[in-house]
């Protein structure tokens, strides 16, 4: 397959899509939010025949003027405030750029913290898939207002691959103001020429990168961006970077705009599955019944219904082992602690909310959580 027809399924395909924009191509040098550009955007990812994911900057570069800077803050506190200025700007922007083509937005404001602790992990990739299930683009952007380390030293560039490594994503698209990596500077080495394809991301490719940028609106520069898809592609995305700042960036790369292409070393099930089977020590173990290990091997997630007892103490996240009529059978992430998996033990949908007395956090294991035992 040619390297257009592989960028077309990509942006246009079944599979989840990742989009991370820049400030610099959401802002024009005024200060004002290029919201054709957005529209144009907005409208190719409600056309794809997938689902799809918008990390988003913006939020301390619209807010900054109102706190009276004219440059990107360097103290914390007034980072924050920008932050809180702006993201309001910045959600409102793209819940209109939707709206206009008949689609709807969501803002989804995470830290990196959130997609570290198991508990908090789980939390944002249920809220992110319930959007996604519903036909709602989620847009997300890290929560300036609150974050430390992340806006002194961060970058949505991270929180994206992150975001895709959550959600199993095939893809993540860094649009940027390069068309792609090169085997030197091509502002400075006029002979300079664009690498189109990184089978593995490798010390000499990371050495490429030079020194990282930090001007008036943006941060990172291609060393973040190398960062990030080393971290997709591990997790089994494939990453493309390219150019943001035509009109109509995605139209351009499907038809064939530079770009530079990370493969994947995996898929993202494989790549997830392979994290989980190696895990050990788990904290306690749920006994299912024969009925729910059918379910299990045709890929369905673990129910309620299914599990005839728990043993042991353990908080939302932790590993359990799965034990079936015959033997340990598989391991995965629960997500209810124990206590309340014993309460609904054997219980249907309607019967947890009875027993619980709040809507259920949903099946006990998702699929996308557990392994079984060959």
């Amino acid at each position: 397959m040619s390297q257009v027809s592989d960028r077309s399924q990509l942006i246009e395909g079944r599979d989840l899509l990742v989009v991370k924009v820049g400030s610099s191509l959401l802002i024009d040098d005024d200060g004002r939010l290029r919201t054709g550009w957005m529209e144009r955007l907005a409208q190719r990812l409600l056309n794809r025949s997938g689902p799809a994911v918008i990390v988003s900057s913006g939020a301390i570069a619209l807010g900054r003027k109102a706190i009276g800077l004219e440059e990107r803050p360097r103290l914390l506190a007034q980072a924050q405030a920008a932050a809180a200025v702006g993201q309001i700007h910045l959600a409102r922007a793209w819940s209109e750029a939707f709206a206009r083509h008949g689609g709807i937005a969501a803002q989804v404001l995470l830290s990196l913290g959130d997609l570290e602790a198991r508990r908090r992990y789980l939390n944002a990739r249920a809220t992110l898939e319930t959007l996604i299930e519903h036909g709602i683009v989620p847009v997300v952007n890290e929560n300036d207002t609150v974050a430390t380390e992340e806006i002194r030293f961060g970058d949505n560039d991270r929180l994206a691959a992150r975001v895709a490594q959550l959600l199993g994503a095939h893809g993540l698209l860094l649009l940027s103001d390069v068309d792609g990596l090169y085997n030197a500077d091509p502002v400075r080495n006029p002979d300079a020429h664009r690498i189109s394809v990184v089978d593995t991301i490798t010390a000499d490719i990371e050495a490429l990168a030079g020194q990282p940028r930090f001007d008036g609106v943006g941060t990172g520069g291609m060393i973040s961006k190398l960062k990030a898809a080393r971290i997709a592609t591990e997790a089994g995305t494939t990453v493309m970077l390219g150019s943001g700042l035509g009109e109509d960036p995605l139209g351009e790369l499907i038809h064939g705009a530079t770009a530079t292409i990370f493969k994947a070393r995996s898929n993202p099930v494989a790549a997830r599955k392979q994290w989980l089977k190696s895990l050990q020590h788990p904290a306690g173990e749920l006994d299912i019944d024969s009925g729910a290990m059918k379910a299990l091997a045709s890929g369905s997630s673990l129910l309620a219904v299914g599990v005839r007892a728990v043993r042991g103490q353990f908080q939302r996240g932790d590993l359990v082992r799965l034990v079936g009529p015959n033997g340990p059978c598989g391991q995965g992430l629960c997500g209810y602690p124990a206590e309340q998996a014993r309460q609904i033990t054997g219980l249907n949908s309607q019967q947890i909310a009875e027993v619980l007395g709040e809507a259920g956090r949903g099946p006990v294991v998702h699929r996308d959580d557990l392994v079984l035992f060959e």
